[in-house]
């Protein structure tokens, strides 16, 4: 392994995963800052509270393609440069770490489900979908999207390993790395699991405070 690259690799993708797409499309769109309102986490699923679909949807697609890019670009070019499963693992979840915490927004992010999600597609998409697809199906009969999140983050690492290669042949660092980013899922949707506990957390399509700035 070439350490000059794994950690020239990890550190972009930690910078590529530090942009809050959540705060960066508000902005553009005219909303206020996420991180005001509604849950205040900077992420697509509140974005959505403010009533801009189209706003939570590029929120929702840039923030899963700030996982899958650096997961993807060590994966096609990496071994050119002595970088194999290890970096992808590391990059993986540096990626995510920048979400959560971005050094561009003071390190406030958010709860990284779409990154993660990416990251999930660029280590391998039938992984990806199959999580994907735990996600949905949670959502579809619970509404409860924090629920949907954390049974997919913890079922993700066991999809891998009964993935198409046997589990003794898996690469250990990626299952870590997977591991590593469902705990901090988990851990980031604490107050949820505290609000789930106390059926108080809010379902899915529950109005919130609007995001719309007001007019002056």
């Amino acid at each position: 392994m070439n350490y000059a690259y794994f950690i020239g690799a990890t550190l972009l993708a930690y910078l590529i995963g530090s942009l809050s797409f959540a705060v960066i499309v508000s902005r553009l769109s005219g909303l206020s800052d996420p991180r005001s309102y509604g849950s205040k986490n900077p992420g697509a699923t509140n974005v959505l509270r403010s009533g801009n679909k189209a706003a939570a949807i590029a929120t929702l697609l840039l923030d899963g393609l700030k996982g899958w890019l650096p997961v993807v670009l060590v994966k096609w070019f990496g071994a050119d440069y002595g970088m194999g499963d290890g970096t992808v693992a590391a990059v993986a979840l540096a990626a995510f770490i920048g979400h959560l915490y971005p050094v561009f927004f003071q390190f406030k992010g958010g709860k990284g489900v779409a990154t993660a999600a990416g990251v999930l597609l660029g280590i391998n998409w039938v992984l990806g979908v199959a999580t994907l697809a735990t996600f949905g199906i949670m959502v579809f009969f619970s509404r409860y999207v924090s629920l949907a999140s954390i049974a997919a983050a913890v079922f993700a690492p066991f999809f891998y390993l009964l993935g198409d290669r046997a589990a003794w042949n898996v690469d250990k660092s990626i299952v870590l790395a997977l591991v590593a980013i469902a705990a901090l899922l988990v851990y980031r949707h604490r107050e949820n699991i505290s609000k789930l506990l106390k059926g108080t957390e809010s379902k899915l399509g529950a109005s919130r405070q609007p995001g719309k700035k007001p007019r002056q």
